[in-house]
């Protein structure tokens, strides 16, 4: 049956991108495959990029000259990036690595149908390009929102270009017509720091200001594959992928921080770092003491990294700060202290963030929060005992 599965997947991945080839590419001047020569990217490195990519999609090795296809054939797609109240942390790590990654060079390719940061234009150009692009691709376009939104009374907080019209209005315009949408980063999938008590701006996350369905992309910020990977699966696929309870991708977001932890071994030994700096710490010992949320946070860092995929924050010695979750700015903190049992009771909104299946309860994470505490207090009574003798 899963052979006929994997059959049926790619016959489907096949037919999707010969209707795809069909379709006029955005830029008439040159193409991917012509870009990635021209900045030094070499097949061999550009088919290992393919691999690294479908083995992240969680799909079939049989998939990876598709990938690499659908990647070639991103021309066709084109994308409105929207920035509502936020850093711009999002489309830094997708664009500013250390040297030209074939994720951000696709991406820089495809997104300047429209993307505030990249764009030359301002003012009522910027305006112009913006209803050009959505008037254009009507129907056709991939919408991509960076940014908690400000609702309500306070809609005004943000407010953009020459004819005032505020950060809401714009996503309500752009989400009508487009073929697929995407909240990239915790401030638009979940309203991020811009949501935090006390909220003057009542800022909202994307899925709440527009009525079309989104999937949500968190991460402060996310990776730059966590993105491009969505874009690859529409791409090959034509549809948005599963998601779990909070419209998190599952090939990104399917498991723990914690399930997938280089430091794991130590938390079973019942090794932890008691305090920053201390013997612990040099030896890499498990971090949930000083405040690690890696058990209850949901993405896949510690496989993709950052930096050039050469560390994350766990390796660098600093515990996970739980960034992919909703509202993790209020429930996650203090970031330095381990999570009190009792935020659960309001942290996920009364389902908890283990409710992929949206059958597991609050009872069920409470009960995975204390037994965690126990095992982390128990073990360095034992330890302490084991020392002594």
């Amino acid at each position: 049956m899963f052979v006929d599965k994997e059959k049926s997947l790619l016959q489907k991945a096949q037919a999707r991108l010969k209707e795809l080839e069909k379709l006029n590419p955005l830029h008439e001047q040159t193409n991917i495959p012509q870009l990635l020569e021209d900045t030094g990217i070499s097949r061999r490195d550009f088919m290992k990029w393919a691999t690294a990519m479908t083995t992240a999609l969680a799909l079939p090795a049989s998939f990876i000259p598709l990938t690499a296809k659908a990647a070639e054939l991103a021309d066709r797609l084109p994308i409105v990036w929207l920035h509502m109240a936020e850093c711009t942390g999002c489309s830094e790590s997708l664009l500013r690595s250390d040297g030209p990654s074939v994720d951000s060079l696709i991406f820089d390719y495809i997104s300047l149908e429209y993307h505030e940061t990249l764009m030359g234009a301002s003012g009522w150009q910027a305006e112009q390009n913006f209803e050009t692009a959505i008037e254009k691709h009507k129907g056709n376009y991939i919408l991509m929102v960076e940014g908690g939104i400000p609702s309500g009374d306070t809609e005004h907080c943000l407010t953009i270009g020459p004819l005032g019209h505020s950060g809401a209005e714009n996503c309500k315009k752009a989400a009508q017509n487009a073929k697929a949408i995407f909240a990239i980063g915790s401030c638009s999938s979940f309203g991020g720091i811009q949501a935090a008590a006390p909220n003057p701006t009542a800022a909202k996350p994307l899925y709440q200001i527009i009525t079309q369905p989104v999937i949500n992309v968190p991460g402060c910020p996310p990776s730059e594959k966590n993105i491009v990977g969505n874009v690859l699966h529409y791409l090959l696929l034509g549809t948005l992928p599963p998601t779990d309870a909070f419209k998190r991708p599952l090939w990104a977001y399917g498991h723990r921080i914690h399930d997938l932890c280089e430091r794991r071994g130590r938390f079973d030994a019942g090794e932890f770092v008691q305090n920053f700096g201390d013997e612990g710490a040099e030896k890499g010992y498990c971090l949930y003491k000083v405040g690690c949320k890696g058990p209850y946070t949901f993405n896949n860092c510690s496989k993709l990294r950052f930096n050039s995929h050469t560390s994350w924050p766990i390796q660098a010695g600093h515990g996970c700060i739980g960034c992919s979750e909703p509202n993790f700015w209020d429930s996650m903190g203090p970031f330095e202290e381990p999570v009190s049992n009792h935020l659960f009771k309001t942290t996920f909104g009364g389902v908890g963030a283990d409710a992929i299946s949206d059958k597991i309860g609050i009872t069920v994470l409470s009960a995975v929060a204390i037994g965690i505490a126990a095992h982390a207090a128990l073990s360095t009574i034992f330890k302490d005992k084991e020392n002594k003798h």
